[in-house]
């Protein structure tokens, strides 16, 4: 019987932290929920468990903790630790499985749950329903261990040390750093120690901002999601470049010498450009969502690549790519996935790639990312009564019809109702700002009519 996920999302159960689902009584559940389904097998599981620097990570730390120890499996603590880290460490300590405790990018209020499992891949939707439907499951009440059967936690304090060799290992051997001066900002998140030092200890000069976490500034007007301040440090000091982290550590976004962006979709062209030179790049052909710029798919097509679009998410991009045998992917927010590398999204990673196409190509980050020319792109949201199939709907059959024709195929248009909600989302793109954003105003006024 397959259960539909109410709790989980597109990335594990998350919301404001002591608010329902995030409480300390359902991380609790959940910890238990996971042990007992990890359990079945030789020797005593193991589950890694680690979290960023939110103020709320304590109590959701030690409450699944307690969850995953009163089903007899051990916890291996990491304390603070980036997301691609703790699922690098639940891999190669061969754990039954790993946990994160972090919101993303979200504010420090916000708290999240999502699992890993054992070869380091987040855990699929069906995997995820079922641990749902065993929170209410009294299977599970029935079976708790008792005396020596308890499992324990045990801190792993070598963790960070483990990881930050790991992310120099991927950095080519006949490349160094030296000469660079890097700012670096940490988003006060769970890259806060271990950015500075890979960078360091490969040679750059570099300027650390983000690296004061006090439980309540993570993410605030800094990291990936606020690379202006980095910019602007970035022009001050005439440094060569920014990198950005969001407060888990799975997204970067640069900044070149200028202090201009540098998003995931000009990082995702810049090393699928390189890879395909070194005749390392599967298959030809990157992944990346519905809301990649034209610009990148363009680039790639003028380069002979193909580019896969999926639904937003970076579990529809990694699903893609481990069906279609590809090993790059990522989205516009600067979350890439290279699968040579990693099993899930890192941003130092990333970070460390960009730069070895930087260094291989003896060129600035500005030169690479002016490969990839974005085009103007316009969003605008209509609000509607209800979620009418626009199909089912003939004066909004005929809006978009008409409006894909006046694109005459120099441009690309997104028609899709939000998630969350009452909202039907407009992405117009294409070479003409002035054009996109008439088009994209009309079609917004005819669909908001007939809706």
């Amino acid at each position: 019987m397959t259960h539909s996920r109410k709790l989980f999302g597109t990335d594990g159960v998350r919301g404001v932290a002591n608010v329902y689902p995030m409480t300390a009584e359902v991380a609790l559940q959940l910890g238990r929920a996971l042990a007992y389904v990890v359990r079945y097998g030789p020797g005593r599981p193991r589950i890694v468990v680690g979290k960023d620097t939110r103020l709320s990570g304590y109590l959701l730390e030690y409450a699944i903790t307690a969850g995953i120890c009163s089903m007899g499996a051990d916890v291996l603590l990491l304390g603070p630790m980036p997301t691609p880290g703790i699922a690098y460490i639940t891999h190669s300590m061969r754990a039954d499985a790993g946990v994160v405790i972090s919101a993303s990018h979200n504010p420090y209020q916000d708290n999240g749950i999502k699992f890993f499992k054992g070869d380091g891949f987040k855990l699929p939707d069906e995997l995820e329903a079922h641990i749902e439907q065993l929170l209410e499951n009294p299977e599970v009440e029935e079976t708790r261990p008792t005396a020596t059967d308890i499992g324990q936690a045990f801190r792993i304090d070598d963790a960070r040390g483990r990881y930050i060799s790991y992310l120099k290992s991927t950095f080519p051997k006949d490349l160094e750093l030296d000469g660079l001066r890097i700012v670096v900002d940490c988003a006060h998140g769970a890259t806060y120690k271990i950015a500075p030092e890979v960078f360091s200890e490969l040679g750059a000069e570099i300027i650390p901002i983000g690296v004061r976490p006090n439980g309540k500034n993570i993410n605030h007007l800094c990291g990936a999601t606020h690379p202006e301040t980095m910019a602007r440090l970035v022009v001050r000091h005439r440094a060569d470049l920014g990198i950005a982290f969001d407060g888990d550590g799975d997204r970067c976004i640069m900044v070149d010498h200028q202090g201009r962006v540098v998003n995931g979709d000009h990082i995702l062209g810049i090393c699928a450009l390189d890879m395909d030179r070194r005749k390392t790049l599967k298959r030809r052909t990157v992944v990346a969502t519905v809301m990649s710029n034209l610009g990148l798919e363009t680039a790639l097509k003028q380069a002979g690549l193909r580019l896969v679009r999926t639904q937003v998410g970076d579990r529809y991009v990694l699903e893609a790519m481990l069906k279609g045998g590809y090993n790059l992917g990522g989205e516009q927010s600067g979350h890439v996935v290279f699968l040579n590398h990693s099993t899930t999204g890192d941003g130092i990673l990333t970070a460390l790639r960009t730069l070895a196409v930087m260094l291989r190509a003896d060129k600035p980050l500005a030169e690479l990312a002016a490969a990839i020319p974005t085009y103007p792109q316009v969003l605008v949201n209509v609000r509607v009564r209800e979620r009418k199939d626009l199909k089912a709907v003939p004066a909004a059959r005929q809006a978009l019809a008409e409006a894909e024709a006046a694109l005459d195929g120099r441009g690309r248009l997104l028609v899709r109702y939000s998630g969350t909600e009452p909202v039907l989302r407009i992405m117009a793109e294409g070479e003409d700002e002035t054009q996109v954003r008439q088009l994209a105003e009309q079609l917004a006024a005819a669909l908001q009519e007939c809706l």
